[in-house]
């Protein structure tokens, strides 16, 4: 399968980013995957792996380009309970710092970028992403409406930027949350917020999950959580891509 590590310009400078494509050449559908906060390492690009087989472009942005090359800090090859604590010590200013303006600006830079790829088809795209990067995709698709046709976000603060920020979306939506991250009150209240938008979505939690459940190599991981987002999010994505 071929992929690439890629430099992507942005009004910060460029972000390193890592590719995949399916096999057999010609262009496919696009899906911007945005890393959790551990950002790109082996189990991402997996996954990107794994979406590219089935038919996709998949571009997986480095969040904290601004503080350097993807991996940001250093990390074992299993993120553990007793390492989360000091990595997250040194990724919180990371986090802090990326704010809904550089997001904004970033996931412009990014959309541009995946549709001009020889790879990528004409069309729509889907936005996807995990933890802090479910976050940035709510952000990307609701700024832009026209271009992103699919949403799937896991294990994310998808509400943390209050209900308004879901009434632009008219991509259609999967958030799939786990069981520690949001109470049934909290997800009564979030779909709520995406009926009041009128968004064509499913919106559910995962159960007996906890934050982090698709990352294999973090203790957090379930693997019949991992494949229930698969089995959600390939087919929304059949449903909303061209090609």
């Amino acid at each position: 399968m071929p992929t690439k590590m890629l430099r992507i310009p942005t009004a910060d400078g460029r972000a390193d980013a890592f590719a995949a494509f399916p096999d057999g050449g010609g262009q496919h559908p696009g899906v911007l995957m945005y890393p959790d906060g551990f950002g790109i390492r082996p189990v991402l690009r997996d996954m990107a792996r794994e979406l590219a087989g089935h038919g996709y472009c998949v571009l997986v942005p480095n969040l904290f380009y601004r503080h350097g090359p993807a991996p940001v800090t250093e990390l074992p090859e299993h993120i553990g309970e007793e390492v989360r604590p000091a990595i997250f010590a040194r990724l919180m200013p990371m986090i802090e710092a990326h704010t809904t303006e550089r997001a904004l600006s970033d996931a412009d830079a990014y959309l541009g970028f995946l549709t001009a790829q020889p790879e990528a088809g004409a069309g729509p795209v889907a936005v996807t992403g995990y933890c802090i990067g479910g976050l940035m995709a709510t952000r990307t698709a609701a700024a832009h409406p026209g271009r992103v046709a699919a949403l799937a976000a896991f294990h994310a603060p998808v509400g943390a930027d209050g209900p308004g920020s879901l009434s632009e979306l008219t991509a259609e939506v999967h958030f799939g949350h786990a069981e520690s991250d949001l109470t049934p009150g909290a997800l009564g209240r979030l779909n709520k917020a995406l009926d009041a938008a009128g968004a064509d979505y499913t919106s559910e939690i995962y159960p007996g999950t906890v934050h982090g459940f698709t990352m294999s190599d973090t203790d957090a991981f379930n693997p019949a959580a991992l494949q229930h987002h698969w089995d959600r999010l390939l087919p929304l994505l059949g449903r909303t891509l061209s090609g």
